[in-house]
């Protein structure tokens, strides 16, 4: 296939494009503001847990409270029951030593019963600091994740306008070729990747590799309007000043 050197030079602005259109799919595919997205937003799963965890601890803990409470309240009517007959005199001798017994008992209890309720109450306190530490964590994670996201969609906008651009630019440029061109261009792009690229020297834009001697020969030998294949990745090999055949 002969096709003029001019239009072949336009198969390398082709391929700057393809070769800023991947980087630009890349570079969305791999935005450092998604990974710090993705990193806080597992930081705020894990604050979330920790909150939660706080949350039904207190919970826990207040049913103990209240249980307590209860237990403290009713030894205390018990007392007050008791030592309003004591106080009365109204019942049997025996009956009001056992009653002063049992109160001192009733007493004994109450005493122990107020100092768990104060130990515990001590617990409550500190998972209540806890829990506003836990909470004052999270919104802090729930803010970052708001202003992470804000600059990862300002960064996603920003590559597809790029992308955009480059697209149509694209487009117009491979219009503009012929057909039968950029068909053989575009079926070598999907095979490697890269469907033209620069002969310099005897480097392959391409593949990079260096051919030998013979088939340098070879391209110099061929008419400067023929299209040129890369021996080793098949690539359409344009030439210019740089290629100094």
């Amino acid at each position: 296939m002969n096709v003029d050197p001019k239009i072949q030079e336009q198969l390398l602005d082709l391929a700057a494009m393809d070769t800023e259109l991947a980087q630009l799919a890349h570079r969305r595919r791999t935005l450092p503001e998604q990974a710090e997205l993705d990193a806080l937003e597992t930081e705020r799963v894990a604050r979330k847990d920790a909150a939660v965890g706080v949350e039904i601890q207190l919970d826990d803990i207040d049913r103990d409270i209240r249980k307590l409470e209860g237990e403290i309240d009713a030894v205390r009517k018990r007392e007050d029951k008791d030592r309003a007959v004591l106080e009365s005199g109204s019942a049997p001798a025996k009956q009001l030593t056992e009653l002063q017994h049992e109160l001192g008992s009733l007493e004994r209890r109450r005493s122990i019963l107020e100092d768990e309720l104060l130990e515990v109450m001590e617990q409550r306190e500190a998972l209540a600091a806890d829990h506003d530490h836990a909470g004052a964590r999270l919104s802090k994670a729930e803010d970052d994740l708001v202003d992470v996201t804000r600059r990862r969609d300002d960064a996603l906008a920003d590559v597809d306008r790029l992308v955009q651009t480059r697209t149509g630019q694209r487009a117009e440029l491979a219009s503009s070729l012929p057909d039968e061109v950029v068909s053989v261009y575009e079926k070598q792009r999907e095979r490697s990747g890269v469907g033209a690229a620069l002969l310099r020297g005897r480097r392959c834009g391409a593949c990079r590799i260096e051919l030998d001697r013979g088939e340098i020969a070879r391209i110099a030998a061929t008419p400067a309007d023929a299209v040129v294949r890369c021996s080793e990745c098949n690539a359409i090999l344009v030439r210019t000043k740089e290629s100094g055949l």
